[in-house]
């Protein structure tokens, strides 16, 4: 057992069955209220310059800085702060001390409203810890950079100034959020999500009604460059190779993972589908008209489907892949 819990088990045992019950009670009460918080679900620290304010991501995507982090560098630390804010009675309400100075209030409306000045209880390891939205540090910095600008600050006060001069400029080079997902390693769950919101923006929900998007040019070079016969004897005849082909250097090309996507909503469908039906108006079939004239031109400067090929791959790369097509008609 450990000397915590030793102690613990002592500390008990001293205590009446009142009291006992009583700190049962708060125990309960507390566990209600990390129940009712959102939880960090990523947590690191922003370096930047010589200044470090930890951060965290919540359950719902959150960027978050803590309060005591911005209060090291721009405020007051230590356990009174948080009284301190509270205590204040100013015309924007409470104030977080890192903006509470009175040579600051006259750049306050012009940067802040209410809600970005509301703190935000959130738990991180069992523990309840405050913070603020990533997005005011600049805001912050900002109102700091006018009153020094102005000389409104004392003497005492140049030294948060120049701190949050250096931030300014970190954050003038690299977004926030980016700074917060990279440090807590949430960079690795956003690019998921931002995968999804790039299907969204090129899929359909529902089918689109029919257009003719896939120029006859299109078709022509291609059998063109593969020595076949144009028109073709049959009406609409193509060889097999030719959806192959259209898979790999159009829909492959696109987005990500968008081949995937529009196959699992083709297999919905009894009937065959043409891919490029589930493509959204606003977005999909604009890209693709797009994706097409430029391949339209790629072939009409090959000599060989060798030479289409390797003018794809470098015009064109596919997402996430390295490895060489194969082309071959046969």
């Amino acid at each position: 057992m450990s000397n915590r819990a030793n102690s613990g088990k002592a500390t008990a045992e001293k205590m009446t069955a009142e009291q006992r019950k009583d700190r049962a009670m708060k125990g309960v009460e507390k566990k209600k209220i990390l129940a009712g918080l959102p939880k960090a679900t990523h947590r690191g620290e922003l370096h930047i310059g010589d200044v470090i304010i930890p951060c965290a991501v919540l359950e719902d995507g959150l960027r978050i800085i803590s309060e005591n982090g911005i209060n090291n560098t721009l405020g007051s630390a230590g356990g009174k702060a948080f009284r301190l804010r509270d205590s204040q009675n100013t015309e924007f309400g409470p104030l977080p001390l890192f903006i509470s100075s009175k040579a600051l209030h006259p750049f306050i409306p012009n940067v802040f409203d209410s809600v970005d000045l509301t703190p935000i209880s959130y738990v991180d390891n069992g523990k309840i810890v405050i913070g603020y939205p990533a997005s005011i540090l600049p805001k912050v910095c900002d109102i700091w950079l006018k009153a020094r600008d102005a000389k409104t600050l004392q003497s005492s006060q140049l030294p948060k100034a120049a701190k949050a001069d250096i931030l300014m400029r970190g954050l003038a080079h690299v977004g926030i959020a980016a700074l917060v997902d990279e440090a807590t390693g949430y960079e690795r769950d956003r690019e998921r999500n931002a995968l999804a919101k790039i299907l969204e923006a090129f899929v359909a929900k529902e089918l689109q009604p029919w257009l003719k998007t896939f120029p006859d040019e299109y078709y022509r070079l291609i059998f063109k460059l593969y020595n076949l016969p144009y028109p073709p004897k049959k009406n609409n005849f193509r060889p097999g190779f030719i959806g192959r082909l259209t898979n790999e250097v159009v829909y492959e090309r696109l987005a990500p993972e968008l081949l995937p996507e529009l196959k699992k909503e083709a297999n919905k469908l009894n009937k065959r589908a043409r891919l490029h039906q589930f493509l959204t108006s606003d977005i999909g079939h604009p890209k693709l008209r797009e994706h097409l004239a430029s391949l339209v031109t790629l072939m009409k400067l090959s000599n060989s489907p060798e030479d289409f090929k390797q003018k794809v791959d470098m015009i064109h790369p596919k997402f996430g892949n390295t490895y060489e097509m194969n082309f071959d008609g046969e």
